[in-house]
């Protein structure tokens, strides 16, 4: 038999910075990760396109919560206690240095993810965290003040288990065989898939700052918009999805978006498309792109609007210019499906919220058992934050585990 003071089940991002100080902070505690994989912090690994995106800056718990479609309310707490100055602080510590980019996202000025791995192996090395890949847990039982594990290469007790799994159906289901209720988990960040002839061939195009509202919905965004060539993306979708991510399952992710691509009202818009009207009545609508909108997606909306290539302004009767202010203000996209965000998958659902104490992190239902990261019900938009989560559960943990 195989006993730990206490055993990590997951050596990924929340896995290693809970384990790392934990070892730390209690030096004679034995302290062990087993991960299923031949290694660890995948995920880091392809964050933020190679570079990991480690959290955004955000400075002030309740600005930050706000990009928490679940776990917004929960980890208001928390982040008053280890947040990302902190994070900043603490990888600054260890000789990482982290940069801010123009969009708030936080990456090592290094530009390589391997750059946090090999910080959190040395780290791991120097406070003598136990690892051991290719162990995948079986079954989980308390016997008495004991946690006992049984992996596919042996059978370990433990006084403390944290599991750090991410969003892992089988740990999920080991989970609630235990007791605990686990949400069914949904896509939480993708793209929608349209085809609509107003964005065919023109891939790659971006409107800076738009509105998008779900049809028939509360849900709302606005932002950056990528049109791809599956449909669209960038943040405005990205955040409509994470915060939809229940009820666009529910529709099957076939639902309309209604888009503003320059933030007027359709009123405005055409007030101001009339005023154009009369200082460029010699050029063609087709060539003069306005509202600092991408020409090859003005041109689309033109010839939307029944607009033919040669018309100029002045030429345009009441019937064109109420069709072009609609599409500016009010298009109306079919979403058929969706598509994964890059490599970043992220899943709502999870350990049911209600089940944690997060003052720290600790089931409410078994004593010595701790969750850390996206095991739980709680997910962000793109950014940096579902690390910052995974930094603050994890810190936290360690804190509440006391030798």
């Amino acid at each position: 038999m195989n006993h730990k003071d206490v055993i990590i089940v997951g050596g990924g991002a929340a896995g290693f910075f809970t384990a790392i100080n934990i070892a730390e902070q209690n030096p004679n505690l034995n302290v062990c990760i087993i991960e299923r994989s031949k290694e660890g912090l995948a995920k880091v690994k392809v964050s933020g396109g190679g570079r990991c995106n480690v959290t955004h800056a955000e400075f002030i718990p309740s600005e930050l919560v706000l990009n928490y479609p679940r776990g917004e309310k929960e980890l208001l707490g928390p982040f008053h206690q280890f947040m990302t100055g902190d994070t900043m602080a603490w990888f600054e510590k260890r000789g990482v240095t982290l940069k801010i980019e123009d969009d708030g996202r936080m990456f090592p000025v290094s530009n390589t993810s391997q750059t946090i791995i090999d910080c959190f192996l040395n780290e791991a090395k120097k406070y003598h965290v136990e690892i051991l890949y290719s162990h995948s847990l079986q079954a989980i039982s308390q016997v008495g003040n004991l946690w006992h594990l049984v992996t596919n290469q042996g059978f370990f007790t433990a006084k403390n288990v944290v599991i750090a799994t991410g969003s892992n159906l089988k740990i999920w289901s080991l989970l609630e065989e235990l007791g605990h209720t686990i949400l069914q988990p949904v896509p939480s960040l993708f793209t929608f898939n349209i085809k609509d002839e107003r964005i065919s061939d023109i891939p790659g195009v971006v409107s800076s700052n738009v509105e998008i509202h779900v049809v028939d919905s509360n849900l709302y965004s606005e932002g950056p918009l990528l049109i791809t060539h599956w449909g669209m993306s960038a943040p405005a979708i990205l955040k409509l999805s994470a915060f939809g991510a229940l009820e666009l399952a529910k529709r099957d992710y076939k639902f309309q978006i209604e888009i503003n691509f320059i933030k007027k009202s359709s009123e405005d818009c055409l007030d101001i498309l009339k005023q154009i009207k009369q200082e460029l009545a010699k050029k063609t609508i087709y060539k003069s792109a306005q509202f600092e909108m991408p020409k090859r997606l003005w041109q689309k909306l033109v010839l939307a609007s029944k607009i033919e290539i040669e018309t100029r302004w002045g030429d345009m009767n009441r019937f064109q210019l109420e069709g072009l202010s609609e599409q500016l203000t009010k298009a109306v996209f079919e979403v058929e499906g969706k598509s994964t965000f890059k490599e970043e998958f992220v899943t709502a659902g999870g350990v049911d919220l209600k089940e944690v104490n997060f003052k720290t992190f600790e089931s409410k239902l078994f004593k010595n058992l701790y969750f850390a990261g996206e095991v739980l019900n709680i997910d962000a938009v793109t950014g940096g934050f579902n690390f910052q989560n995974a930094w603050t559960s994890g810190y936290i943990v360690a804190k509440s585990i006391q030798a």
